[in-house]
Protein backbone atom coordinates (compact mmCIF):
# COMPACT_ATOMS: atom_id res chain seq x y z
CA UNK A 1 0.00 0.00 0.00
CA UNK A 2 3.18 2.58 0.63
CA UNK A 3 4.61 1.49 -2.60
CA UNK A 4 1.24 2.79 -4.74
CA UNK A 5 1.44 5.98 -3.00
CA UNK A 6 5.10 6.39 -4.01
CA UNK A 7 4.81 5.06 -7.51
CA UNK A 8 2.27 8.73 -7.98
CA UNK A 9 4.62 10.72 -6.69
CA UNK A 10 7.49 11.24 -9.58
CA UNK A 11 4.74 11.66 -12.18
CA UNK A 12 2.54 14.27 -9.79
CA UNK A 13 6.08 16.19 -9.16
CA UNK A 14 6.45 16.24 -13.11
CA UNK A 15 3.02 17.32 -13.66
CA UNK A 16 3.63 20.16 -11.38
CA UNK A 17 6.82 21.17 -12.95
CA UNK A 18 5.58 20.96 -16.07
CA UNK A 19 2.75 22.95 -15.16
CA UNK A 20 5.63 25.67 -13.50
CA UNK A 21 7.50 25.56 -16.40
CA UNK A 22 4.90 26.71 -19.09
CA UNK A 23 3.68 29.24 -16.74
CA UNK A 24 7.00 30.98 -16.74
CA UNK A 25 7.39 30.90 -20.22
CA UNK A 26 4.47 32.94 -21.12
CA UNK A 27 5.10 35.74 -18.92
CA UNK A 28 8.16 37.01 -20.90
CA UNK A 29 8.24 40.61 -21.72
CA UNK A 30 7.64 41.84 -26.12
CA UNK A 31 11.36 43.13 -26.80
CA UNK A 32 10.47 46.96 -28.07
CA UNK A 33 13.38 46.71 -29.73
CA UNK A 34 12.24 43.43 -32.33
CA UNK A 35 12.72 45.69 -35.16
CA UNK A 36 14.70 48.91 -34.39
CA UNK A 37 18.01 48.69 -36.90
CA UNK A 38 21.11 48.45 -34.95
CA UNK A 39 21.28 52.39 -35.28
CA UNK A 40 18.13 53.16 -33.65
CA UNK A 41 18.87 50.95 -31.01
CA UNK A 42 22.84 52.45 -30.79
CA UNK A 43 20.63 56.04 -30.68
CA UNK A 44 18.59 55.31 -27.96
CA UNK A 45 21.14 53.89 -26.14
CA UNK A 46 22.92 57.27 -26.60
CA UNK A 47 20.43 58.67 -25.11
CA UNK A 48 19.42 57.22 -22.08
CA UNK A 49 23.43 57.09 -21.52
CA UNK A 50 23.01 61.02 -22.07
CA UNK A 51 20.27 61.49 -19.52
CA UNK A 52 22.63 59.10 -17.09
CA UNK A 53 19.76 56.38 -17.18
CA UNK A 54 23.09 53.67 -17.37
CA UNK A 55 20.54 51.04 -16.26
CA UNK A 56 18.34 51.56 -18.79
CA UNK A 57 21.36 51.75 -21.37
CA UNK A 58 23.40 48.74 -20.77
CA UNK A 59 20.98 46.72 -21.73
CA UNK A 60 20.16 48.29 -24.85
CA UNK A 61 24.46 48.22 -25.77
CA UNK A 62 24.31 44.37 -25.06
CA UNK A 63 21.03 43.96 -27.51
CA UNK A 64 23.24 46.06 -30.38
CA UNK A 65 26.47 43.50 -29.40
CA UNK A 66 24.01 40.60 -30.59
CA UNK A 67 22.53 42.58 -33.67
CA UNK A 68 25.75 44.39 -35.13
CA UNK A 69 27.69 40.93 -33.85
CA UNK A 70 31.09 41.38 -35.92
CA UNK A 71 30.77 44.97 -36.93
CA UNK A 72 32.40 48.15 -35.83
CA UNK A 73 29.19 49.19 -34.37
CA UNK A 74 29.15 46.40 -31.95
CA UNK A 75 32.62 47.05 -30.80
CA UNK A 76 31.57 50.75 -30.12
CA UNK A 77 28.53 49.49 -28.28
CA UNK A 78 30.63 46.85 -26.13
CA UNK A 79 33.23 49.74 -25.01
CA UNK A 80 29.89 52.44 -24.50
CA UNK A 81 28.51 49.25 -22.06
CA UNK A 82 31.75 49.31 -20.53
CA UNK A 83 31.66 52.60 -19.85
CA UNK A 84 27.83 52.93 -18.48
CA UNK A 85 28.52 49.78 -16.59
CA UNK A 86 31.24 51.80 -14.48
CA UNK A 87 29.12 55.06 -14.54
CA UNK A 88 26.38 52.80 -12.61
CA UNK A 89 28.82 51.87 -10.23
CA UNK A 90 29.16 48.02 -11.65
CA UNK A 91 32.98 47.74 -11.50
CA UNK A 92 33.52 44.34 -11.91
CA UNK A 93 30.65 44.20 -14.64
CA UNK A 94 32.45 46.89 -16.24
CA UNK A 95 36.60 45.62 -16.55
CA UNK A 96 35.02 42.05 -17.27
CA UNK A 97 33.16 43.92 -20.49
CA UNK A 98 36.53 45.55 -20.92
CA UNK A 99 38.49 41.83 -20.57
CA UNK A 100 36.41 40.51 -23.01
CA UNK A 101 36.64 43.00 -25.43
CA UNK A 102 40.41 43.03 -25.57
CA UNK A 103 40.24 39.55 -26.13
CA UNK A 104 37.85 39.60 -28.96
CA UNK A 105 39.34 42.61 -30.72
CA UNK A 106 43.02 42.22 -30.17
CA UNK A 107 43.47 44.32 -33.29
CA UNK A 108 41.24 47.11 -32.93
CA UNK A 109 41.86 50.63 -33.39
CA UNK A 110 39.50 51.50 -30.02
CA UNK A 111 42.42 49.10 -27.98
CA UNK A 112 43.92 52.19 -26.76
CA UNK A 113 40.49 53.41 -25.26
CA UNK A 114 39.70 50.19 -23.77
CA UNK A 115 43.12 49.83 -21.63
CA UNK A 116 42.76 53.62 -20.94
CA UNK A 117 39.37 53.15 -19.38
CA UNK A 118 40.09 49.96 -17.15
CA UNK A 119 43.13 52.19 -15.77
CA UNK A 120 40.45 54.83 -14.81
CA UNK A 121 38.19 52.30 -13.43
CA UNK A 122 40.79 51.05 -11.41
CA UNK A 123 42.36 54.52 -9.93
CA UNK A 124 39.30 55.56 -9.35
CA UNK A 125 38.12 52.88 -7.17
CA UNK A 126 35.12 53.21 -5.13
CA UNK A 127 36.54 55.01 -1.61
CA UNK A 128 33.08 55.23 -0.17
CA UNK A 129 30.04 56.89 -0.27
CA UNK A 130 31.33 60.22 1.77
CA UNK A 131 35.19 59.93 0.10
CA UNK A 132 34.56 63.35 -1.47
CA UNK A 133 33.99 65.00 1.90
CA UNK A 134 36.93 62.76 3.36
CA UNK A 135 39.19 63.92 0.72
CA UNK A 136 41.22 60.56 1.33
CA UNK A 137 44.59 60.19 0.17
CA UNK A 138 45.00 57.57 -2.32
CA UNK A 139 47.84 55.90 -0.43
CA UNK A 140 45.51 55.43 1.81
CA UNK A 141 43.42 52.97 0.06
CA UNK A 142 43.41 49.33 -1.38
CA UNK A 143 46.51 48.83 -3.46
CA UNK A 144 45.30 46.16 -5.58
CA UNK A 145 43.05 48.60 -7.42
CA UNK A 146 45.94 51.21 -7.93
CA UNK A 147 48.71 48.70 -9.19
CA UNK A 148 45.74 47.37 -11.80
CA UNK A 149 45.25 50.84 -12.54
CA UNK A 150 49.03 51.20 -12.72
CA UNK A 151 49.94 48.45 -14.97
CA UNK A 152 46.71 48.89 -17.14
CA UNK A 153 48.25 52.51 -17.85
CA UNK A 154 51.78 51.27 -18.44
CA UNK A 155 50.55 49.20 -21.21
CA UNK A 156 48.81 51.71 -22.65
CA UNK A 157 51.82 54.21 -22.70
CA UNK A 158 54.06 51.36 -23.96
CA UNK A 159 51.88 50.08 -27.18
CA UNK A 160 50.09 53.23 -27.54
CA UNK A 161 52.74 55.99 -26.97
CA UNK A 162 51.06 58.49 -29.59
CA UNK A 163 47.24 58.00 -28.07
CA UNK A 164 45.68 60.82 -26.94
CA UNK A 165 45.06 58.41 -24.01
CA UNK A 166 48.64 57.87 -23.64
CA UNK A 167 48.83 61.75 -22.61
CA UNK A 168 45.62 61.37 -20.65
CA UNK A 169 47.59 58.86 -18.39
CA UNK A 170 50.34 61.44 -17.77
CA UNK A 171 48.34 63.88 -16.68
CA UNK A 172 46.52 61.52 -14.10
CA UNK A 173 49.83 60.03 -12.61
CA UNK A 174 50.36 63.48 -11.85
CA UNK A 175 48.64 63.01 -8.63
CA UNK A 176 45.08 63.95 -6.90
CA UNK A 177 45.06 67.41 -7.84
CA UNK A 178 45.97 66.65 -11.51
CA UNK A 179 42.95 64.45 -11.35
CA UNK A 180 40.13 65.97 -9.96
CA UNK A 181 38.47 67.68 -12.98
CA UNK A 182 39.35 64.57 -15.45
CA UNK A 183 38.86 61.29 -13.43
CA UNK A 184 34.57 61.84 -14.57
CA UNK A 185 35.45 62.92 -18.49
CA UNK A 186 34.63 60.63 -20.88
CA UNK A 187 37.14 60.80 -23.83
CA UNK A 188 35.19 58.90 -27.04
CA UNK A 189 37.07 56.87 -28.86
Amino acid sequence: MFSAKLSGLPVTLAMCAAALLAAGCSTSKEDKTANWSPNRIYSEAKDEAGSGAWDKAVPLYEKLEGRAAGTPLAQQAQLDKAYAQYMAREKPAALATIDRFVKLHPASPALDYAMYLKGVINFNDDLGLFSFMTRQDLSERDQKAAKESFLAFKELVTRFPESRYAHLTEVKSRGPSATRSSTTDRPCP
